[in-house]
């Protein structure tokens, strides 16, 4: 039986960890959390959110903007990462609308899609 989701791993490009804390720990707010010693030579880093974790791994070779995957962050105040995003300089997408929730995504400055939700 599955019991729940434990982490999701993205990838940003090989040695750029540093743009990649920038995006992820000072726009966005999350947490960088230890990873264990025994893979803290592979590059990347981890995040937390919530109870649950965001492995940010390194790979090159792939066109992020090619893929739909993507992780979805549920917010409390949308209109408040709508400005803070813009402000950064990161064009919002609008999405279908999907009944009981507000929601828009972007791409992080390495071509993921990322999605924020507000459930109504």
């Amino acid at each position: 039986m599955i019991l729940m989701i434990d982490h999701v791993q993205i990838t940003i490009p090989k040695n750029q960890e540093e743009a990649g804390r920038a995006f992820y720990c000072d726009v966005l707010g999350l947490r960088e959390i230890p990873k264990p010693e025994s893979l803290q030579g592979s590059g990347g880093f981890w995040l937390e959110v919530g109870d649950r974790q965001i492995h940010v791994g390194t790979e090159d070779g792939f066109d992020r903007l090619t893929t739909k995957a993507h992780v979805a962050y549920r917010v409390s105040d949308l209109a408040h990462w709508r400005q803070k995003i813009t402000a950064a300089g990161i064009t919002i997408e609008e999405q279908i609308p999907i009944p009981g929730y507000d929601r828009f995504e972007f791409r992080d400055p390495f071509g993921n899609r990322v999605e924020l939700t507000q459930k109504l």
